[in-house]
């Protein structure tokens, strides 16, 4: 049975995003672990972890959320991400 943790910066992956990681990793597992049985799907865990971008630093620079946005655009309440102009 696996268990799968994809850690991200929050604000990055918006609602759909994140449904398709969550079902393309899925697929890999069941094809490649699960050797194409499809029952092996149930056993499957793939869980996305987002931290804060304060808890983050790439090349000692820390993410904003501001950096975020303009770089990814923003996420509406919706947990859709907003087209940029």
């Amino acid at each position: 049975m696996p268990y799968v943790t994809i850690s991200t910066v929050r604000g990055i992956l918006d609602a759909r995003q994140k449904k398709t990681l969550l079902e393309g990793v899925t697929d890999l597992l069941v094809e490649v672990e699960g050797q194409g049985n499809p029952d092996f799907r149930r056993n499957v865990w793939v869980r996305i972890e987002e931290q804060e971008p304060a808890h983050w630093s790439l090349g000692g620079m820390q993410p904003t959320p501001e950096i975020i946005a303009g770089m990814f655009g923003t996420i509406g309440a919706d947990g859709v991400r907003v087209p940029r102009p």
